[in-house]
């Protein structure tokens, strides 16, 4: 059982592992493919998701396992939270890291887990998956939806 409005008190590097996976509000952001101008860092979102995350609940189908099966999955952990640039603003952790709170619409504040949708945050609506599409294109798949 949580401790209600723990990420109110604690630093990320205090929270417990069950802590830690209840700030993930599962946007599905974290699934997309990325691409990073090698010149210029600049890191461009695609609507494109990993063959691991289902596309009509932006659950990871093997959660547990991910990193197993993708080998570039990206584990989100205390160690490399502070220095992922393309998080996204709307990202728990990252507001969090940045001393901003919650939004209103985060599962933890609303109580509702279709809050993150109703809010526009989750990517769940307009997703290909990357097993339907020649990713030699990614380029062709890029978005700005983002903040």
């Amino acid at each position: 059982m949580l401790e209600p409005g723990f990420w109110r008190t604690k630093r990320l590097e205090e929270m417990s592992p069950e802590e830690w996976e209840a700030l993930c509000d599962g946007c599905g952001r974290c699934c997309l493919h990325k691409i990073e101008d090698e010149d210029s860092g600049q890191v461009s979102f695609t609507n494109v998701a990993c063959r691991l995350l289902d596309t009509e609940t932006c659950l990871c189908k093997h959660y547990v396992h991910r990193s197993d099966i993708v080998a570039d999955c990206l584990v989100l952990s205390i160690d490399n939270v502070h220095n992922i640039q393309w998080l996204p603003n709307s990202c728990a952790y990252r507001r969090i890291a940045e001393g901003r709170g919650l939004a209103w619409w985060h599962p933890l504040v609303s109580g509702d887990p279709s809050s993150v949708r109703q809010a526009g945050i989750s990517v769940c609506d307009g997703l290909v998956s990357e097993t339907s599409i020649d990713l030699y294109y990614l380029e062709d798949y890029i978005v700005d939806w983002f903040d």
